[in-house]
């Protein structure tokens, strides 16, 4: 997540150096927002035989492999990814690729395990699965929580970050952007549905890669070759891996703890997970995820390299590019400083709309993924006659009030910007275990029940808010809350996971007369198991195989 205050200087820092945009560049940023928006009103404007409600929900549910992919790929990545993974480039800390090639044998079993049976339940949201494998309490609390989670968090910072970079980039005013970004995305949100979000997306997936592309191969020239690059960069540049002792990425943490974040996002997290729901059979959806997975192998390349080679380039030569200033080194302008330094009019624009395609795919999609969980986990549930006119209407004028929340929340970020804001970031790295436990344990074993499932969320809820709690007050803690306060997030994520885990199992054996579903295609057996087809056994090998020498070669 973005930190604001980095982000405030890093605005002053491009406005300070970047004077650097003309009417080329312009010309390329106004054809961005003409193509994005001929797109999402084309996408939105074709209908499907399934009904409006899955047209303007889940597009349809007949969308194809490459797609679903692009979509995956562009919605995770934000503007203040993009930049922030420039910036730990330039840092030396590579090791932060990690979460990305995680990401990847992530998505493999989002394909692999949970997408046959979240097709198959025929469901619109997560927290509907939860209720048909539990219960109607774990559908609401899902609901709730998300929703909360992301006016909180990915609304209201996507909407901060973008204002603040489209400020800096066009030199308008602050809450000017953050009006333009929110009203430009929310238009085709609003009138064109999931499907304008995933095929401007598609487009936003070209841009990004493509602009990235053009940064490398530029900076590259600049510096010299890669022989110049390897020879004014460190180990650490290079490196995937840090000790057990590591504060920030030890590997324990990295290998133990963060696949258990990254199972509750890549795999039950509406924000991702909608856009198999929308594909037309399981083999395409298992497909669009392995895809998804491969691109997630790009960040590396394409984002982090250029922040390594401006780091060579200021080692090289610090008259032409430094991260000094008045004393204070701030690797975080790692990539607008390459755009001002090695590109020439016209591609700055194509870089610029990378940055804007970042933004808007990640606002659209938080958009659309948080009005159909009001939808469907909230109205529907207090109006289960509505008709597919309805609920559509219903999503629509749930994205305007998520929108207006979002900048309704901006004065407050505002306000808290530093250590709480921060904080208030690892909101979801704390309840997210518990959620990643219900549904990957309820998948596999039958026995588990929604009495289990309900104190496991309950407990899960309070350990992971008593920590945040305890870091937001601050203080010195000893014995053994000193011990859980400071240990490694990655680590207490890992904790956190095995205690919510005994305690689904155990309630679950303990109380096996509890609510549970009715429906044997919802657990895995071996009579129900979808078989991968030869080509998707391919695919899966192939990346792991990517993954496995990336590991090995760094």
């Amino acid at each position: 997540m973005a930190n604001c205050p980095k982000y405030t200087k890093l605005a002053h820092r491009i406005l300070n150096t970047l004077n650097m945009l003309n009417g080329t560049d312009y010309i390329v940023v106004g054809l961005y927002f003409v193509l994005v928006f001929i797109i999402a009103f084309y996408s939105g404007s074709k209908k499907s035989e399934n009904g409006e409600a899955a047209d303007y929900f889940l597009g349809g549910r007949n969308l194809g492999w490459f797609v679903i992919g692009a979509s995956l790929f562009a919605s995770n990545i934000g503007s203040e990814h993009l930049v922030g993974l420039a910036g730990q480039g330039a840092a030396g800390e590579l090791v932060a690729g990690q979460f990305e090639l995680l990401a990847a044998l992530i998505l493999i079993l989002l394909g692999w395990v949970f997408v046959p049976f979240y097709l198959r339940s025929g469901v619109f949201t997560m927290p509907e699965f939860l209720e048909k494998r539990y219960n109607g309490w774990a559908r609401t609390y899902l609901s709730y929580v998300s929703i909360v989670a992301y006016v909180l968090t990915k609304i209201s910072v996507t909407i901060f970050a973008g204002a603040i970079v489209f400020t800096a980039l066009l030199g308008i005013n602050f809450w000017t952007g953050a009006i333009v970004i929110v009203v430009a995305t929310g238009i085709y949100t609003v009138f064109g549905g999931f499907k304008a979000v995933v095929y401007t997306d598609l487009m936003q997936m070209f841009v990004l890669v493509g602009g990235s592309i053009v940064l490398t191969v530029f900076g590259l020239r600049e510096l010299g070759g890669v022989e110049e690059l390897i020879a004014h960069t460190t180990p650490e540049h290079w490196s995937l891996w840090r000790p057990a002792s590591d504060t920030n990425y030890p590997w324990t943490g990295i290998m133990f703890g963060a696949p258990i974040l990254g199972v509750w996002y890549w795999c039950t997290d509406q924000f991702i997970v909608q856009r198999v729901l929308a594909a037309k059979d399981i083999d395409t959806a298992r497909k669009g995820a392995l895809f998804g997975g491969y691109m997630k192998l790009l960040p590396i390349f394409i984002f982090m390299l250029p922040g390594v080679i401006a780091y060579a380039i200021a080692q090289k030569n610090p008259d032409l590019l430094t991260f000094v200033v008045d004393g204070e080194t701030q690797y975080d302008a790692a990539l607008p400083l390459m755009v001002k330094t090695v590109l020439p009019a016209g591609l700055r624009g194509l870089v610029v709309a990378g940055l804007l395609a970042a933004l808007m795919s990640s606002l659209s999609s938080v958009f659309n993924s948080c009005s159909t969980l009001i939808t469907f986990d909230i109205y529907k549930k207090y109006r289960p006659q509505a008709t597919d006119k309805e609920l559509v209407s219903a999503g629509r004028v749930s994205t305007v009030i998520l929108v207006a929340l979002g900048i309704g929340w901006i004065p407050l970020m505002q306000a808290i910007q530093g250590g709480l804001f921060q904080q208030l970031q690892s909101i979801q790295a704390y309840i997210s275990p518990p959620i990643a436990a219900a549904f990957l344990l309820g998948i596999f074993f039958k026995k588990i029940n929604a009495a289990g499932a309900k104190w496991a969320l309950i407990s899960g809820a309070i350990l992971g808010v008593g920590r945040l709690s305890l870091e937001v007050a601050g203080g010195e803690y000893t014995g053994f809350i000193g011990w859980m306060v400071h240990m490694n997030f990655l680590h207490y994520a890992l904790l956190l996971f095995a205690i919510c885990s005994i305690i689904l199992v155990g309630v679950s054996l303990l109380r096996p007369d509890a609510e549970s579903y009715d429906d044997e295609t919802l657990v895995w057996s071996a009579e129900n198991a979808v078989p991968m087809t030869s080509t998707t056994k391919a695919l899966t090998f192939l990346l792991v195989l990517c993954v496995v020498t990336l590991w090995v070669v760094l």
